[in-house]
């Protein structure tokens, strides 16, 4: 059967409070019965992935470079694309659905890229760029909001 992945985007740099969110969105995936994906690397897509693959979940993680050796150690899956920050838009394509977490301008670019693809999207302390995008506080109100838009 073919798993469904949830994207989580967000930065490579985050505050220990934000980590744990994206931690408990990591397992929240994994208890809804998705896969994570992610850039597969540090910060935020690295608590998301721990949080997930702890919950027994599938972690894809699509990485900037030519090889996996820059992946987090959650990520069961690395696809190392060579590409740069053009994978953003692979991590986009490849989620049902995706949470963002703070993030900078490669997290505004997904963000940008999830719009424009109208894949449902719900934003933890993140970019506001789009006023009907919604917006959560808690890593369960996310996930929440975000499967009531992929249902």
């Amino acid at each position: 059967m073919m798993k469904k992945l949830i994207g989580v985007i967000g930065g490579r740099d985050a505050t220990p409070e934000l980590e744990e969110i994206a931690y408990q969105v990591g397992r929240l995936i994994a208890k809804n019965s998705y896969g994570l994906v992610c850039g597969g690397r540090g910060g935020i897509m690295e608590a998301a992935a721990r949080g997930c693959a702890e919950q027994g979940g599938l972690t894809v993680g699509i990485l900037l470079g030519e090889d996996t050796s820059e992946a987090n150690p959650y990520i069961q899956v690395a696809i190392p694309t060579g590409l740069g920050i053009a994978r953003n838009l692979l991590v986009v394509r490849a989620a049902e659905g995706l949470i963002a977490i703070d993030g900078k301008f490669g997290t505004l670019s997904e963000i940008a890229f999830a719009l424009q693809l109208e894949k449902p999207l719900v934003g933890i302390y993140t970019w506001d760029v789009e006023p009907t995008m919604p917006t959560a506080q808690s890593a369960e109100e996310a996930m929440q909001k975000l499967l009531s838009m992929i249902a």
